[in-house]
């Protein structure tokens, strides 16, 4: 933050503070201390940490993080998810891990109801791992936070990936996907691919 920024922060939270005791009393100045004390607490809640995600492996095999948002079930799509994790014909060990967000509609996230979006999350795994086995890749499977960079960066608390790869539609109409790979390729300290397959 530049250093002329945070005194004019204060400045503005203050002056209407104390212009209100000055021009009103204790009770408007109080209300107007509430309210600019709500108005900082709802933005530092909203703010999220811009940092860097992710740990590189340091066991000398490769380890890749899929991420999808729709099933991987056609030939030529896990062709195409494998080769673009660099998945064919590799030399070192490589371990997988298949990451699904549960996709939690907005009156189920009020309702609380988290178990269909969960279910649904786990048939696309289930599907989704199926394929890769029979093209002979075996992977672990995790289902993850409804939003995609929440989940990649839960993954990776305790996964450190080398590779992350983003496997979506462009079925998905409401650009989740693209914003969340564009705050993946900035802050993944791991090689980063989003891969958009035919619906």
């Amino acid at each position: 933050m530049a250093a002329w920024k945070l005194p004019l922060i204060v400045a503005a939270i203050a002056l209407p503070i104390v212009a209100g005791f000055l021009l009103a009393g204790p009770a408007l100045g109080t209300a107007l201390g509430a309210v600019a004390a709500v108005t900082i607490l709802l933005i530092a809640a909203s703010q999220r940490p811009r940092g860097p995600l992710g740990e590189l492996p340091s066991d000398g095999r490769r380890h890749v993080l899929l991420v999808v948002t729709c099933t991987v079930e056609e030939p030529g799509a896990v062709s195409a998810v494998a080769r673009e994790a660099e998945l064919e014909g590799q030399d070192r060990e490589v371990e997988v891990r298949v990451l699904s967000p549960a996709s939690i509609g907005f009156l189920d996230r009020w309702a609380t109801d988290v178990a269909g979006a969960r279910q649904a999350a786990q048939e696309r795994l289930v599907t989704t791992v199926a394929a890769l086995a029979r093209s002979g890749i075996e992977a672990e499977a995790r289902v993850g936070d409804e939003d995609v960079v929440q989940a990649v960066e839960d993954q990776l608390q305790s996964y450190p990936a080398d590779r992350v790869v983003l496997v979506s539609t462009r079925a998905e109409e409401d650009g989740g996907e693209d914003r969340a790979a564009a705050e993946l390729s900035a802050r993944l300290r791991a090689d980063f691919r989003h891969l958009v397959l035919n619906p």
